[in-house]
């Protein structure tokens, strides 16, 4: 007995229920399984009426699930390979420009938790916040952030040095 075929608004419904999709992606992935009759457009757009699909909700889970771990420009052009773009773009960009600096440090922290001992460290933390996508403004500012932190736990409510 054959197996039935699961039609393409089914197939998309499980693709939902498992996590936020993009229009695009979605399209990509129900097109392997398209027939004699059936038309992805109008399937996408049934589901963008009856709020299933949602370009925002699905840059908002994108953003919530990468933000711990990727800078702006990263998370940005991550939305853009996705189809978002224009407002919503500029919207999220400004939305992430207020915590960079703090993300920075927290994937800084989690991934070396000390000082860079000479040039050749310092330039491999740093290379490494930028390939996660973090500005340069970010990066000097997590690693010098870090640095003062460190000031301050080494030195009494006088002022003076534990050394």
């Amino acid at each position: 007995m054959a197996k039935p075929t699961i039609s393409l608004k089914a197939r998309a419904l499980r693709y939902l229920s498992m996590r936020e999709h993009s229009r695009m992606e979605l399209m990509r992935k129900l097109s392997r399984y398209v027939q004699e009759g059936d038309d992805i457009v109008a399937v996408l757009d049934w589901l963008e009426a009856s709020k299933f699909l949602s370009q925002e909700r699905f840059s908002e889970s994108l953003v919530h699930r990468r933000a711990s771990r990727f800078g702006n420009s990263r998370i940005l052009m991550e939305l853009q390979s996705h189809g978002i773009g224009g407002d919503a773009i500029s919207t999220i960009k400004t939305q992430l420009a207020d915590g960079e600096v703090g993300r920075a440090r927290e994937v800084w922290r989690k991934k070396f938790d000390h000082q860079p001992i000479d040039a050749n460290e310092r330039v491999k933390q740093m290379r490494f916040l930028l390939q996660r996508g973090f500005s340069h403004r970010a990066v000097q500012a997590a690693i010098k952030g870090a640095r003062e932190e460190e000031c301050d736990v080494d030195q009494d409510d006088t002022g003076e040095s534990f050394s």
